[in-house]
C-alpha cells in the first residue's frame, strides 16, 4: 500500500518550462516530509498537483488512499492546505472566518461554531475572535489560516512555506502546533525555505531541484553525504592562512561530495571535512602550535542542512517565493482563493 501521500513520475510543463520532471514521493502515515529546494525547483507545483489545484501532464498521485486524478473532489474532502500567504477574509472576524470554512465543508452551524471556538483557543486567538482579520498581525493571520485548514481535522495536511515572513517567536509557536498535529496522527507534507525548520520538524527530507527529487532521507542521512564532521579554524594572521590550509588538508576526507579544504579569506577561516572527533581536534591544535600558527578560534561541528543544500544543488538555499504560478494554492476547500490571472507558470 502506498503511503498517505504518494506520487510517481509527476510531470508538469508550462510552455517551454518543465516545472516537474518526474517527481516521486512517498510519505508514510503520521509522518512529516520536508520538501526542500531552491527557488523555482518545483516544490509549490508539486503541492498544487497533489492537492488537485493543478492537473499533472503525466504521472500518478494518491492522497489519503484516493487517486488524485480520478477522484479530486474526494481528495479535497480529505486534506487541509495552508499556502504561502494567509488566505483569510479580511472583513470577517476570526470566528466568522472559521465558521465560514466549516459551512463550506457542509458542517451544521452549531458544529461549525463549536469547532471555531475550539480552534481559536488552540491557536491563542480567542481574545481576538471577534475582531476583523484585517486588524490581525502577520503572525495572527498565519495562525488563523492554519486553523482554517484544520476545521475538519483532515488526515493529510499540506503546508507550503507556512512560516515565511513570521518572526522567530511566531515561527516557534507554529512549530509547536505542527508537532501536536503530527503526534495526533496527521500526515504532513511541508515545503519550507528555512532549513532549520525541516531539520526540526521533518522525519524525512526530499531535496528537489529542476523539477526532480535529487536526494531523500533523514536529516542525519543527508548530512552524512556531505562528509560527516568538519574542523573550522580561524587563524590570527592572514599570512598564516596558506600554511594552516595545507596542514588541515592532510586531515581532509576526500571524495565525499563536499570537496576538501575550503578557505574564506576575508574571515581568515579554513574548513575541512574530517573523521576522528575530539581526539583529532586535539592533534590538529598541537600541530598548529608546533608550526607557530596562532589561532583565534577552532571548533568541530557537524554539517548543517545548508551544507547539504550546497553539496547537492551547487548553491545555497534562497529566500523568497518559488513558483509564481502557485500564489493562489492556499484554500482549504481545494479552490484557489486569490489566484491572479496570467500567473500559471512555474519558474
Amino acid at each position: 500500500m502506498p503511503g498517505a501521500i504518494y506520487a510517481e513520475g509527476l510531470v508538469k510543463t508550462f510552455g517551454d518550462v518543465k516545472a516537474l520532471d518526474g517527481v516521486d514521493l512517498e510519505v508514510p502515515e503520521g509522518t512529516v516530509l520536508g520538501l526542500l529546494g531552491p527557488n523555482g525547483a518545483g516544490k509549490t507545483t508539486t503541492v498544487r498537483c497533489l492537492t488537485t489545484l493543478l492537473r499533472p501532464d503525466r504521472g500518478r498521485a494518491v492522497v489519503a488512499g484516493i487517486d488524485v486524478l480520478k477522484h479530486p473532489d474526494a481528495v479535497r474532502r480529505s486534506i487541509g492546505l495552508s499556502g504561502q500567504f494567509a488566505a483569510v477574509d479580511e472583513y470577517l472576524t476570526g470566528r466568522e472566518n472559521l465558521q465560514m470554512v466549516g459551512q463550506l465543508y457542509q458542517m451544521r452551524a452549531r458544529a461549525a461554531k463549536a469547532r471555531a471556538d475550539e480552534l481559536l483557543e488552540q491557536f491563542n486567538l480567542a481574545d481576538a475572535a471577534d475582531r476583523t482579520a484585517k486588524t490581525y498581525s502577520g503572525g495572527m493571520r498565519r495562525r488563523l489560516d492554519l486553523a482554517a485548514a484544520l476545521v475538519v481535522s483532515p488526515p493529510v495536511m499540506f503546508m507550503d512555506e507556512p512560516t515565511t515572513g513570521l518572526d522567530p517567536r511566531n515561527r516557534q509557536q507554529l512549530w509547536e502546533v505542527i508537532k501536536q498535529l503530527v503526534s495526533g496522527g496527521t500526515t504532513l507534507l511541508l515545503t519550507t525555505q528555512y532549513l532549520e525548520e525541516a531539520d526540526h520538524l521533518a522525519h524525512d527530507i526530499a531535496v528537489v531541484d529542476h523539477g526532480k527529487v535529487i536526494a531523500q532521507g533523514t536529516s542525519d542521512q543527508l548530512k552524512a553525504r556531505t562528509g560527516g564532521e568538519r574542523v573550522e579554524v580561524v587563524v590570527h594572521e592572514r599570512e598564516h592562512i596558506a600554511a594552516a590550509s595545507a596542514l588541515l588538508d592532510k586531515y581532509s576526507l576526500r571524495g565525499l561530495g563536499k570537496g576538501d579544504t575550503t578557505v574564506e579569506d576575508h574571515m581568515r577561516k579554513i574548513t575541512t571535512p574530517v573523521s576522528g572527533g575530539a581526539k583529532l581536534l586535539a592533534e590538529i591544535i598541537r600541530e598548529l602550535d608546533a608550526d607557530g600558527i596562532e589561532i583565534d578560534d577552532i571548533g568541530l561541528r557537524r554539517p548543517t542542512l545548508d551544507d547539504v543544500f550546497l553539496s547537492l544543488t551547487g548553491h545555497v538555499a534562497e529566500a523568497g517565493y518559488e513558483d509564481a504560478g502557485a500564489d493562489g494554492a492556499r484554500d482549504t476547500t481545494g479552490q484557489s482563493r486569490g489566484d491572479r490571472p496570467g500567473k500559471e507558470s512555474a519558474k
